[in-house]
């Protein structure tokens, strides 16, 4: 079984490229899975329920967000779908789900989505704690488990990974846009990549106008980001998994 996890969407720019390509991408790596991380697919901040419909019509099973989540107002109107999830570690009560069970041929496949608390300016609950709760609460309920672990910290992602392993099939990161290629199958099975990169704009900061982007950090003024456009890139991870549940390769995709 393969499946699919698609770096942060960045505006029109990278949800043009998934249109291009997803639906043929998925059919030749004969992918049975699609987890795409959306947060900054509306204008680089949110998501709408227009784009939400449209990369589910594209072959995408989930989504995931992450500090953006409530960027757009909109998804108040969509917030409960099943396919869509926000942050596990909000606070208690938040509307929407944090993870979900999905059935996939014969497996059922749990999602998780996760956000750091290091630089992340969101006030939310501790993700290693929190991860223990969902994982006594679908004790036996899935065949596979995946966490989006959106986070700014390489050393708390890293330290999530180890603190799992053994207990979930994968973690991948989120949010700093930025392909780590550290792919690797921890000492206990667990399949791990630190960030798993960017679906959008090639020539930006991080998918954001470059000028706009240097501007803030030249002269210190905060200049309104915006996506930035040009030539498009699609970043991800495949993770294969064994007949036994298992990890047995990543390849990543850039």
């Amino acid at each position: 079984m393969k499946i699919l996890t698609i770096g942060d969407i960045v505006g029109e720019c990278g949800i043009k490229k998934l249109r291009g390509i997803l639906k043929n991408f998925i059919q030749e790596r004969n992918i049975d899975f699609v987890i795409a991380n959306g947060e900054n697919s509306a204008d680089g901040m949110g998501i709408t329920e227009s784009i939400f419909k449209e990369l589910l019509a594209l072959g995408i099973n989930v989504i995931t967000m992450g500090n953006h989540t409530w960027g757009k107002k909109d998804i108040f109107n969509f917030i409960e779908n099943k396919q869509l999830l926000r942050p596990a570690n909000y606070s208690e009560g938040v509307l929407g789900n944090g993870y979900g069970i999905y059935d996939c041929g014969n497996k059922k496949i749990a999602v998780i989505n996760l956000i750091g608390r290091t630089d992340m300016n969101v006030l939310s609950e501790n993700p290693f704690l929190i991860s223990d709760k969902i994982l006594k609460s679908i004790d036996g309920k899935a065949d596979l488990i995946f966490v989006d672990f959106h986070a700014e910290a390489t050393a708390e992602k890293k330290a999530l990974a180890y603190y799992l392993d053994g207990r979930v099939t994968a973690i991948f990161g989120t949010h700093t846009h930025v392909q780590t290629n550290d792919e690797q199958i921890l000492p206990k099975g667990t399949g791990f990549i630190t960030d798993i990169g960017m679906t959008g704009p090639k020539d930006s900061v991080i998918g954001m106008s470059i000028e706009a982007s240097v501007k803030r950090f030249v002269t210190s003024i905060p200049e309104k980001y915006k996506v930035a456009e040009g030539e498009p890139i699609f970043n991800g991870c495949i993770f294969e998994v064994d007949e036994n549940n298992k990890i047995n390769n990543m390849v990543t995709v850039r």
